[in-house]
């Protein structure tokens, strides 16, 4: 299984061409959910999905009632809304690091220049939220990844401000899936939030990554909500289906998020196990209705 980070260079390469799946037939006669409660706007990052036709995705997500697909680039733009779908998350495309982020500054002409020309674009579509991260911290401590950080971010925020998009960082775990990460615990991000003073910065709670560096999710949630722009989902431990196998109770967590008013999206992103595309779109449906509370 390709991980996220390899998935997402694929899709920036344009990899992902239309072709046949299973998925065709299973789209059209799959029967509609049961109508969702309303109180979480559902979303789907469609590198867990990668080689499924952004097209079918959009008819089966679509018939889900998911309003929204994560981590799309601007090629795959015109698809989705000529399904009346929006993109939750948006991404730069071709340019995206999840190692040399703006806690390196080495790398922040190359970022600036690039979010320069992406911020633009992301607000033309009509769309809000545009991914960044901090990159790695090859041994950097935390007090000067801030201040890279916010060196960084503050030459393209005005911007961002301008065109009413919102820069979103994602806190990733650095135990498992992205060693030496910097921006790996709630703290050092809203830290970041704190120092940058704009809503048009906030993070990306990734509550997979943050139950495997840190734990306590929920009271964290509730503490630090007002700097969350976006979450994403997965069991833990595998990242995979929010099933009884793993050991996050997302009913309680979608409740606590619900709780503090939160109106953006909330992403699935598990890894999905099962060796058919039915098998994994029922998992998604699963999932979808774990997290409808």
């Amino acid at each position: 299984m390709q991980n996220r980070r390899n998935m997402i260079k694929t899709l920036a390469a344009g990899s992902l061409a239309a072709g046949l799946s299973p998925l065709s037939s299973m789209a059209a006669n799959q029967t509609q959910m049961d109508k969702l409660k309303g109180n979480i706007n559902h979303s789907v990052c469609q590198w867990t999905f990668g080689k499924v036709p952004l097209e079918e995705l959009c008819t089966v997500v679509k018939k889900m009632g998911l309003s929204a697909i994560d981590l799309l680039g601007p090629k795959d733009w015109p698809t989705i809304q000529k399904h009346g779908i929006t993109c939750s998350m948006c991404y730069i495309p071709g340019k995206v690091s999840l190692v040399d982020g703006f806690a390196g500054k080495a790398f922040h002409d190359s970022l600036v220049k690039d979010y320069e020309e992406g911020i633009p674009l992301v607000a033309k579509a009509g769309y809000k939220n545009l991914i960044c991260f901090s990159g790695n911290r090859r041994g950097m401590d935390d007090e000067t990844g801030l201040n890279n950080c916010v060196e960084g971010l503050k030459r393209i925020l005005p911007l961002a401000e301008k065109h009413g998009v919102v820069l979103v960082m994602e806190l990733l775990n650095s135990k498992v899936d992205h060693k030496d990460y910097m921006c790996d615990h709630t703290a050092w991000g809203v830290e970041l939030c704190k120092r940058l003073g704009s809503e048009n910065f906030k993070l990306l709670y990734d509550i997979y990554h943050m139950q495997v560096d840190e734990g306590n999710v929920i009271a964290n949630i509730k503490a630090n909500h007002q700097y969350i722009a976006h979450y994403h989902t997965a069991g833990v431990p595998g990242r995979h289906e929010l099933n009884d196998q793993q050991e996050l109770y997302y009913p309680a967590i979608m409740q606590a998020i619900v709780d503090t008013g939160f109106k953006g999206h909330v992403a699935q992103e598990f890894i999905p196990t099962g060796k058919t595309d039915a098998d994994r779109f029922k998992a998604l449906e699963a999932a979808v209705r774990v997290c409808d509370v």
